[in-house]
């Protein structure tokens, strides 16, 4: 029998016959690894420890201590579960697919009947009798027409249909979770019993069409979540539940922020309260580009697709463009316009006006740019996934040399940013050269090493994410993390050696001959609306003062007090201070629950006492305490909180 040679994770290498699996290979270490062994990483793909090994190969064994592997193979498995549950309580339902996704899973299934909150519970009941079971999980690898004599016979059409859509000569493999079978890419636990039964929960159902192709069936799509231990589990419970307070939508409404409408889906209609939290955002992020030394520019909503043809943009993202046909006069055919899906192209030709050299460069040019975008109806979500969106875009023009720095200098701002609004951590992946990309190698060596120098010379830790690039270059991403640990993708920085070409950017050398600047695309925030959004769920509503659009409620205890109300809030106006003042006939406990409730962070109650004293009573949003000041103190201490920060 021939042999093949796997190396292990300590550079140590062993013969073992052509086609062993890593169960036999963890069993050949010793008894306890093969006791412990969930699945392998064979040449860097995750493997079942049923499948064969054909060749010479790297190989690590996983146990349950291995979180990634272990938490990918208990959430399929899972997925497993959960069918077979559903197809032994109800056995008209047909199966579809059933992907991992961060935290858990879902389901898609097609039953007639919509699944019911009971439903869902006594689904969790049978999955844990499966589990209880510990039924052993098999592996097969069958023939095309095999497997869809199978689904036919079993009136599964979902499965014949995927079958269909796999490429000639791929392998089909099909998985047994005790008598339920699935067809699946794997890799699976050897049994159900080693999920863990206490540890994962049905969290909802939603409607989803098959492929998502609205043409198609609607689906049921259950989710869950889970995780190693029942620790874990309720900690993301807690979590979730934090989150539901703080959704955005639900503060929106009661902080009187915004709407959405049918009449304008995923389009903002922004009310006082919310504008004004936009406009001090949008304040604040041009002071902090003019002293970068950014130009900003504006450029138009709606360009000719011949613009978007030049840049490549038309071939690549035309389905998500919204289009404008316009009868010009005299014209035999309409005008094919489009309302810019981003803001690139339109920098490059406020770039092309006039002649360039490269004393001009860096140029740095920034735009609150308006863009639209066409997302499908179901994946709208409030103010984090919208159609119509502002950018704090901005693109540098540079030399290939000039890269590192300008690099450093955008990581040292987004950085001083974040933490100005609050959020002291983010993670930064670099993200290298996809297969299919222009450039020469030589041009991607030198940016790959560039963005990595600036990274590294900042002091910042960060992950290398192969392949990932875009096709013009390669990209920072820069995640932040709010208060209750989520993770939100919002700031980027990439090299675009492509761009220029296509639209003819040109700049004059020290040489004397014309050389293309290499375009460097950025963001902080993103999209206006999102972080917007982000913003309000990490602070619960509870906003920085300087950035809250209400800031003070001056609040009258007796009538007699108006004229000091009105005193007091002008005073605060004059200095800078958004106030408002509440001489309603009510009561002022009534007055400060309504205003805690729209999140006005300082709330001033002026009855006869603070009248004859020429002072304040002050409650702070979130404290059951209350303070007295006098006027000039309080001034002089909100005027302090009200100032924009300068990243200082």
């Amino acid at each position: 029998m021939s042999q093949i040679s796997l190396t292990f994770p300590d550079g140590s290498a062993r013969s073992y016959a052509t086609g062993i699996t890593p169960a036999e290979v963890a069993s050949a270490i010793s008894t306890s690894l093969a006791k412990k062994a969930i699945s392998a990483t064979v040449n860097g793909a995750h493997w079942d420890l049923q499948w064969p090994i054909p060749a010479d190969a790297t190989i690590a064994i996983h146990t349950m201590a291995d979180d990634a592997q272990a938490l990918e193979l208990i959430r399929h498995d899972l997925a497993h579960i959960m069918a077979r549950a559903v197809q032994e309580i109800w056995p008209d339902v047909k199966v579809t697919i059933g992907p991992v996704r961060d935290h858990g899973w879902f389901y898609d299934f097609d039953r007639s009947e919509p699944f019911t909150p009971e439903d869902l519970g006594a689904i969790e009941a049978r999955m844990k009798q499966i589990i209880n079971a510990r039924d052993p999980v098999k592996t097969e690898v069958w023939d095309r027409a095999r497997a869809i004599a199978y689904y036919e016979e079993r009136g599964e059409p979902f499965k014949v249909e995927l079958i269909n859509r796999i490429p000639e000569g791929e392998d089909l493999r099909m998985y047994w979770h005790g008598a339920w079978q699935d067809m699946c890419r794997g890799p699976h636990l050897q049994h159900t019993g080693q999920v863990p039964a206490d540890a994962f929960k049905l969290t909802h159902v939603a409607g989803a069409y098959w492929l998502g192709d609205a043409t198609r069936p609607m689906l049921q799509r259950i989710y869950g979540v889970a995780f190693k231990n029942r620790d874990d589990l309720k900690a993301h419970m807690t979590m979730l539940e934090e989150a539901a307070k703080r959704d955005h939508r639900k503060l929106g409404r009661e902080m009187d922020l915004f709407h959405l409408q049918e009449e304008a889906p995923g389009m903002v209609f922004w009310h006082p309260n919310g504008w004004m939290i936009y406009r001090t955002l949008e304040d604040y992020m041009r002071g902090r580009l003019q002293a970068a030394d950014y130009k900003e520019i504006k450029t138009p909503q709606v360009v000719d697709r011949v613009l978007w043809e030049k840049s490549g943009h038309w071939e690549a993202y035309r389905e998500n463009m919204f289009i404008v046909e316009v009868d010009e006069d005299g014209a035999k055919e309409k005008r094919i316009n489009a309302l810019k899906p981003m803001n690139c192209p339109c920098h490059v030709q406020v770039y092309n006006q006039g002649l360039k050299s490269y004393r001009d460069l860096p140029l740095r040019l920034a735009e609150f740019g308006s863009c639209h975008r066409y997302e499908s109806s179901g994946s709208m979500h409030g103010l984090m996934r919208v159609r119509g969106f502002t950018q704090d875009d901005a693109h540098i023009f540079c030399t290939e040399d000039q890269i590192e720095a300008e690099c450093a200098g955008f990581i040292a701002l987004l950085s001083s940013v974040y933490k100005d609004l609050g959020f002291e951590k983010f993670d930064i992946k670099l993200s290298t050269r996809p297969d299919v990309r222009v450039g020469s190698d030589e041009v991607w060596d030198k940016a790959e090493t560039a963005l990595q120098k600036a990274i590294e010379g900042l002091g910042l830790p960060y992950e290398i994410n192969e392949g990932d690039g875009a096709f013009y270059g390669p990209k920072l991403d820069f995640k932040l993390t709010d208060a209750i640990g989520r993770e939100w993708q919002c700031g980027t920085f990439q090299a675009d050696f492509n761009l220029p070409v296509r639209l003819d950017a040109e700049y004059v050398g020290e040489d004397g001959m014309k050389h293309r600047p290499v375009m460097l695309h950025r963001a902080v925030l993103g999209s206006f609306e999102r972080f917007i959004g982000i913003l309000i769920e990490n602070y619960a509503g509870k906003l920085p003062f300087w950035l809250a659009p209400r800031q003070v409620v001056v609040a009258s205890i007796v009538s007699d007090a108006d004229g000091y109300v009105q005193e007091v809030v002008s005073a605060l106006r004059k200095i800078g201070v958004r106030a408002e003042a509440d001489v309603r006939n009510e009561k002022i406990n009534y007055k400060v629950r309504e205003h805690s409730v729209g999140k006005v962070p300082v709330i001033l109650a002026i009855g006869m006492k603070e009248v004859e004293e020429r002072t304040v009573s002050v409650r702070r949003l979130g404290e059951n305490r209350t303070e007295t000041a006098t006027l000039d103190a309080i001034l002089a201490q909100l005027s302090a909180e009200a100032r924009m920060p300068d990243g200082q």
